[in-house]
Parts: C-alpha cells; sequence; structure tokens
C-alpha cells in the first residue's frame, strides 16, 4: 500500500472537511489514518436510508461518546441533512469530526449547514511523485495519477468507467446540465485546450451551445473538483498581456484519455503538452498539502513570449520543456520575464539531466525538480 502525503491524524485540533476528486483515495486514507474512529459510511445503502429518514439517529449514536473522540463520515454529501447534528455534536459534545466528499457544491448550492468555521477544509489530490517508488514518468503522463489507475493493468479501461461514473453520478443526477450530450462533447473539447487559454467563444462554437453555457460548465468541472483554471498574471504591467486563464483537467490521465491518446512518445508535441501539465498538477498538489497562500498563475505577452508557471508570493518563475538537450531558444521566456521581475528565481525544468546555470536561469532535470519540490527546497 502507497503512503500518501497528508498526514491527517497528526494535524487533527478541529473538525475537517476533506474533499477530493472521485478514486483519490479518501476513503483508504481516512481508514488508514484514523483505525480507532467511530466510522460511518453513506455508500452503505442501508445506513444512508435510514439517516436519511432520521438525521436524529447520528446524534443518539454518538452522544454517548468521551470529548475529543474522533468520527469519519465518508461521503456526507448523500446525507447532507447529517451536518445539523454534526453542528450539534461538535458544540455540545466536543467531538472531532472528519467529514469526507468529491466536492462542496451539493452542499453550497442547496444551502446546507457548512458547520459555520467549525470544520476547515483540506483537500486530496491524486498521487504525487513522492508517494511512489521507482516513479515511472511515462506512465504517470499517459495514465495519470490516480491510485488505481497508475497501479491498474488496464488503465483505459478505468478511465472509461470512470468518465462514464462522473457523467452518471455528478452530472445526470445533480440535473446540472440539459443537454448531456453536449456536456459529454465540451469534455472533450476542454481537453483540446487543456493547458491553452480560454476562448469560451470558439468552444461555444465547437460544442453548439452558447458563451455562457460554457462558462457554466467550466464553472461544474472547478466546483466538481475536475478541473481547474490558472490565471494570467499581470500583477505589474510592465508590457501589453494576455489576460485570458488557461485550463487544466485536475489529472493528465483523464486529459490524455478524451484526447483517445493511447501512447506518448517523447520529443513529439503531445509528450510536451502532457509533461508540463504534470509539472503543473504536483505544483498544485505541493502547495495544497502545505496549506500555502501561493497561487500559480502565468506570464504570456501579446507577442507569444510567455512562461508557464509564476509564483509571485515566492518570487518563482518556472518554464517547463520535455526536451532533453536544452537550447538557448528554450531560455527566452525566463529572460523576457526576468527583465521585468530581476527579483524572481528562474527555474527551467526538463529532461535534460545535466543539471546548471545558465545566466541566471537554473537548468534542472525533472526527478530533480521534483525531489527539491518535496523536500520543500523550491519554495
Amino acid at each position: 500500500m502507497l503512503s500518501r502525503y497528508p498526514q491527517l491524524n497528526q494535524e487533527v485540533e478541529s473538525s475537517i472537511f476533506l474533499f477530493g476528486a472521485r478514486q483519490t483515495g479518501k476513503s483508504t486514507l481516512l481508514r488508514t489514518q484514523f483505525p480507532s474512529a467511530t466510522f460511518i459510511d453513506l455508500l452503505d445503502s442501508e445506513l444512508r436510508i435510514r439517516f436519511q429518514r432520521r438525521p436524529s439517529l447520528l446524534y443518539e449514536m454518538l452522544r454517548e461518546k468521551e470529548q475529543g473522540s474522533i468520527v469519519v463520515i465518508d461521503e456526507i454529501p448523500e446525507v447532507p441533512e447529517l451536518l445539523n447534528e454534526v453542528h450539534r455534536l461538535i458544540s455540545e459534545k466536543g467531538l472531532v469530526f472528519v467529514l469526507c466528499g468529491s466536492s462542496a457544491r451539493k452542499l453550497k448550492r442547496k444551502g446546507y449547514n457548512t458547520l459555520g468555521g467549525r470544520a476547515y477544509p483540506c483537500y486530496l489530490y491524486p498521487l504525487v511523485s513522492a508517494e511512489i517508488p521507482d516513479f515511472d514518468l511515462d506512465r504517470a503522463l499517459l495514465h495519470g495519477m490516480l491510485p488505481t489507475h497508475y497501479l491498474s493493468k488496464n488503465p483505459r479501461r478505468l478511465l472509461n468507467a470512470y468518465v462514464d461514473v462522473y457523467l452518471r453520478e455528478e452530472i445526470r443526477e445533480e440535473a446540472l446540465v440539459r443537454n448531456l450530450g453536449s456536456f459529454q462533447r465540451f469534455l472533450e473539447v476542454a481537453a483540446l485546450t487543456d493547458g491553452e487559454m480560454v476562448n469560451y467563444a470558439n468552444i461555444a462554437s465547437d460544442c453548439g451551445v452558447s458563451a455562457q453555457t460554457i462558462k457554466a460548465y467550466f464553472g461544474i468541472l472547478e466546483d466538481t473538483l475536475i478541473g481547474y483554471m490558472i490565471p494570467a498574471y499581470t500583477k505589474v504591467m510592465k508590457r501589453r498581456l494576455v489576460q485570458a486563464p488557461r485550463f487544466y483537467y485536475f489529472d493528465v490521465g483523464l486529459t490524455q484519455y478524451l484526447l483517445r491518446q493511447t501512447s506518448l512518445e517523447r520529443g513529439t508535441p503531445q509528450y510536451g503538452h502532457a509533461f508540463e501539465h504534470f509539472v503543473i498538477q504536483e505544483l498544485i498538489a505541493y502547495i495544497g498539502y502545505h496549506h500555502k497562500d501561493e497561487k500559480l498563475a502565468y506570464w504570456r505577452t501579446h507577442t507569444g513570449i510567455e512562461v508557464d508557471v509564476v509564483i509571485d508570493e515566492a518570487k518563482l518563475a518556472i518554464e517547463i520543456k520535455s526536451t532533453e538537450e536544452i537550447q538557448p531558444r528554450h531560455l527566452k521566456g525566463l529572460k523576457s520575464f526576468g527583465d521585468d521581475y530581476p527579483e524572481f528565481r528562474k527555474i527551467l525544468v526538463s529532461l535534460d539531466r545535466i543539471n546548471r546555470c545558465e545566466n541566471d536561469v537554473e537548468l534542472i532535470y525533472i526527478h530533480d525538480f521534483l525531489r527539491m519540490l518535496w523536500k520543500g527546497e523550491l519554495f
């Protein structure tokens, strides 16, 4: 069994909402890290139906527990009415809850009790490189980092089922969209634009719906933790800059599946896009697990000069290239960015195995970069 990075059992001082996309391993993590806790699994249909009929059963079940006792409720959005009882048990009995779900969308949309700050949010991401002994980069780029997918002998079958379950359970059952066919098409078009600047009008034209509908579709992906937007960095406007955000799916393997990629060859544009996506995926997980205030952005001028990642709070700029031999032309974006922001540390991460500095740009091999990232040596 892989040892996951977040150690929730070592930082529980108050109740927690643990959110994460489907199959990131939330249930396994909670059972592993809280073996002595009272565990309530709302995917158990009989138990779920009983709590739906009478939510006060939760209070009756737990009211004799000692103060500070830990209670895990898996898939709390299945019976959100229980949150009132959770609130009462926290306030009156001093119990500590670890509440788990795919996202907060269902709770927020229907106005359910979110405990008024009595539970802080945590997130579980797909696997990260630091969690995997003998990490295989090329496997990760093609099949993704969801635990079952990365470890499976037949990940494409699992990815097909993953998309089907997401559409059926997250979208159809919640009636989030009227036309499921157009949403399926949108998922595929979003994969085509993964890592690119979002143009709502162009995507709307490809999907046969309005630009406003496309904005709503992207909102659904963000709310259900299936994707995220990376904004443009425009803090100081020293030159004319692009301001449209970029979109990425939460896992690189999902993107490759929607693009119908069955293989990835080094040196191809497809490999380069997946490589960039993976590095950004690792950065997002690192920031999330360390509860840092840093936010990712990208920088691009209207003449097309760009830097893939800018982290303003850490004064760090990162360019991502899948080349095995860095050439002077690969440094163009970082050098231009450095002209405007000389105080930033500049890193180019690539498949080039020779780490070195050229002027004030650090060239770092991908596996060394990942090691430095998870040891906290980058920011």
